[in-house]
């Protein structure tokens, strides 16, 4: 079944028998937001058509942010849009956004292990964390790896909510966090790159960083 059939969270714990709990697992670790990036943001909310659809949104609001992020970690880290994943029937589909290991054989390769999937969506939290949640499970799956971290992030641009999810357990953090405080939503997106990126080193003790 795709992703995007998976409607609720509700739905997708009693399937594959996940426990749910409600922590803030989530620790702000400060990134300094460029003044160039603020500008261009207050202009597009001014004057720009910025959640028109889950398009306008992933284009304008989210990637902008985890691009931003992402620079400090492209050593070891690539950051996908739209891109396929498959562990079996009932968990496949396109994730908006994803990070995985950057392969060493060039930026072109897909591949494990993934550390983050990114959904959209127009106010339907609840079904984005059906579908991320399903995503991350097939993350863990295809990483063949219960005992670390696999991230998620579900939003409709304005409003960040961040999710982790290892062996059994998916814990969802209780702080939401808002595009109009730049710095702290700044500061949570840093914190799962910076994870992800740790997770990749001892992988991959012997790359270079950047």
């Amino acid at each position: 079944m795709a992703f995007s059939n998976y409607k609720s969270i509700s739905a997708v714990i009693k399937k594959f028998q996940i426990k749910y709990v409600q922590s803030n697992f989530l620790l702000e670790v400060d990134f300094p937001v460029k003044q160039s990036f603020k500008e261009e943001l207050d202009l597009l909310f001014t004057d720009g058509v910025i959640d028109n659809s889950e398009d306008a949104i992933c284009e304008n609001l989210i990637y902008p942010v985890l691009k931003e992020v992402w620079k400090n970690y492209r050593s070891k880290l690539t950051l996908w849009s739209h891109e396929t994943l498959v562990y079996d029937e009932d968990l496949s589909g396109i994730p908006d956004y994803t990070v995985t290991q950057r392969n060493p054989l060039g930026t072109i390769v897909f591949d494990k292990p993934y550390f983050l999937t990114v959904e959209a969506k127009q106010d339907k939290f609840e079904e984005g964390w059906g579908q991320c949640l399903a995503e991350m499970i097939a993350v863990q799956r295809i990483n063949d790896d219960f005992a670390s971290d696999v991230f998620g992030i579900v939003s409709n641009g304005k409003i960040w909510q961040f999710g982790k999810l290892i062996a059994n357990v998916f814990t969802r953090n209780k702080n939401l966090y808002v595009i109009q405080d730049l710095d702290k939503l700044f500061a949570a997106v840093n914190y799962i790159f910076q994870q992800a990126f740790l997770m990749e080193a001892l992988k991959r003790p012997d790359t270079n960083d950047q």
